[in-house]
Order: structure tokens, then sequence, then C-alpha cells
């Protein structure tokens, strides 16, 4: 899967790279900014993605379309597509450009939306990945969870980086019976929650 990432794919990935180093850097303001996963994070959802059970493969906060690449050859290898909502517009906009010099339009269906006012229109769910922003994060879980299929996989990043905000929410899905969940200490850190 990741050998053979073609070429479109891969200098998009690059071009969004060196564009979420730079904003970390040049002062940009913090919803204007990608603050996108690293590659390594990048391969571990991907890796998840293509062993979750059958069902739809979501992620909520697509900003530029980063981590959504990598879902995407998760999905060409397993002939399956990824819907990723947006709120935001000019990263909305951003993230079209990606997936059309990627080449993945095919992949992925991009929503233009808050994932809360449109989760009952997705169905059984088999991977969830949660990259929005962190206030957010409890209310995204408990709509998902229960749509999580059997074996069902939810990820949300920034565990770690975030834990002070995140940890009532992290608390809860250590807590919760309906899942199994574990912190796991790649990248800014990863929740990761399976159903039971």
């Amino acid at each position: 899967m990741f050998e053979h990432i073609p070429s479109p794919m891969l200098e998009r990935m690059q071009e969004l790279e060196r564009l979420d180093a730079q904003d970390r850097t040049d002062g940009t303001p913090r919803l204007d900014r990608l603050r996108q996963i690293p590659p390594e994070t990048g391969k571990f959802i991907a890796l998840w993605l293509a062993a979750s059970p059958p069902g739809s493969c979501i992620e909520i906060g697509t900003s530029a379309g980063y981590s959504a690449l990598w879902l995407a050859l998760a999905c060409r290898a397993t002939d399956r597509r990824l819907t990723t909502f947006e709120v935001l517009s000019t990263k909305v906009r951003i993230a079209r450009e990606t997936f059309s010099a990627a080449g993945v339009e095919d992949l992925v269906r991009l929503v233009h939306g808050d994932f809360l006012d449109r989760s009952a229109e997705i169905g059984p769910v088999g991977f969830c990945f949660l990259d929005a922003e962190k206030e957010a994060y409890a209310a995204c879980y408990e709509a998902v969870v229960p749509r999580l299929v059997p074996g069902g996989i939810l990820i949300a990043d920034n565990a770690i980086n975030h834990g002070e905000v995140l940890q009532p929410m992290i608390d809860a899905a250590v807590a919760d019976a309906r899942v199994d969940a574990l912190v796991v200490p790649i990248g800014k850190g990863e929740l990761v929650c399976r159903k039971v």
C-alpha cells in the first residue's frame, strides 16, 4: 500500500507537508494553519482503515486533505470510499484542490458542513478518524460510537499533545464498556477505540 503511492498523490502529500511546516513557523493564524498529522500517523490510520470491518469510512475534520490522502490509499486497497467532513470554507477549497491534484476524487467524498449536523446520514461505521476542534471531540465520539459496527474502529488524534483538554473524553472512552480503548504514543498521540 505504501510502497506504491501514485506520483500525483505523493507530490501533493509532499507539498502539504511543506506548507504545514511553514504554517508552524511563519505566524499563520491558528485556524488558517493546516495543522495536519505527521506521515507516521498517516500510515498508522491507513493500516487501521485497511483492517477495519465493512461499514462507512469517515473522517471528521478534513483541513487540506492530507490525512484523507493516507486514508484514500487504504480505500483504494480495500475497494472502499471515504466521506470527510469540514466546516471551514477555506479548508474545503484547499481540500478540493488536494483531491483533484492527487487523483482521488473517486475515493473521497468531501462534505462541507458540521459532522454533528449530518451524522444521521452516515449509517453503520466501520472506521472513523477524528481530527477536529478539540472541544467537539466528546460530542463526535458520542455520535460515532453507537454507529460503529462490531469491531469498528474510531481513532482520535492529539490524545497526547492536547491531553489536558481531551483527558475527560479519553477517560470516558477508556471506561466505556462499548469499546476497548488505548492511547498509542505515535505522532501527537492517538486514542484507538474498537467496538466490542
